[in-house]
């Protein structure tokens, strides 16, 4: 599927390759399921290249439209933690 990811010229090549790794992180938990641990160290290294929460919403909303996903969701639920495999 070709899609237009999200991401700003701001970034260093790295920041891209990780905030890539965590949109693919989130469509994981929707396909097969994802460790919870894996999916939080993703968001976490996300947080540190976005951390701005509207700049965050922005770029998932953006994400999430083309993938049809949310990334909001597969959060939550790491967060929640109430099981060790997160699959929506």
């Amino acid at each position: 599927m070709n899609m237009n990811m999200p991401i700003s010229l701001d970034w260093s090549t790295e920041e891209v390759v990780d905030v890539i790794h965590f949109f693919q992180g989130v469509e994981d938990a929707y396909q097969g399921g994802i460790k919870r641990e894996d999916l939080m160290n993703r968001y976490r290294r996300f947080k540190e290249i976005v951390p701005s929460k509207s700049e965050e919403k922005q770029v998932c909303k953006e994400f999430d439209e083309q993938a049809g996903v949310s990334c909001y969701q597969a959060v939550k639920k790491a967060k929640a933690g109430e099981t060790e495999r997160i699959k929506i």
